[in-house]
C-alpha cells in the first residue's frame, strides 16, 4: 500500500494528471517565458521585492560622456531674465554672457538669433558660431 501519492502515481502514465492530453503545451504552463508574468506564475511576491526588469538589459557604455547643451536661440530668448539675474552683462551693444555660470558646456545653433551676444563656453556647433558672428557676435572656446 502506498504510503504518499507521489508513489501511488509513480509507473503510471499521467501521473494523476487526468488524461494525457492535459499536460501539453504553453498553455498549462500559463505561456512561454515571461508571457503573463504581472498576471500569473505566482510571483507576485516575487514583484514586491523588486521584480523581473522587463526587456534585454542591453549595453552600458563606460566610455559614455553627457555634455549638457543649449540651443542658441534659446540664450536668445531667455537674455532679459539673464540680466536680471546677473549672469549676463551689457558691454556697449553686446551682451557678454559666459555659459560656464549656468553650468552649460556647449552651446548648439537651433534657433534665432536677434541679439548681439559674446559668448563663452567650452565648445560651440559650427551653425551656433556662425549665426552668433553673422550678428556681430564673438563665440570664445574657453
Amino acid at each position: 500500500m502506498p504510503t504518499n501519492k507521489r508513489s501511488k502515481y509513480r509507473g503510471s502514465r499521467t501521473c494523476g494528471g487526468g488524461t494525457h492530453k492535459n499536460r501539453r503545451g504553453a498553455g498549462n504552463r500559463g505561456g512561454r517565458g515571461r508571457a503573463g508574468i504581472n498576471a500569473h506564475h505566482f510571483v507576485h511576491w516575487y514583484m514586491e521585492l523588486g521584480g523581473p526588469v522587463f526587456g534585454k538589459d542591453g549595453f552600458f557604455n563606460k566610455t559614455q560622456v553627457t555634455v549638457t547643451s543649449i540651443d542658441v536661440g534659446v540664450l536668445d530668448q531667455i537674455v532679459p531674465s539673464l540680466l536680471a539675474q546677473g549672469i549676463a552683462k551689457m558691454e556697449g551693444d553686446a551682451i557678454v554672457i559666459n555659459t560656464a555660470d549656468m553650468g552649460i558646456e556647449k552651446v548648439l545653433g537651433s534657433g534665432r538669433v536677434t541679439k548681439k551676444m559674446n559668448l563663452s563656453a567650452q565648445a560651440f556647433s559650427a551653425q551656433a558660431k556662425t549665426k552668433i558672428e553673422k550678428m556681430g557676435g564673438k563665440a570664445q572656446v574657453i
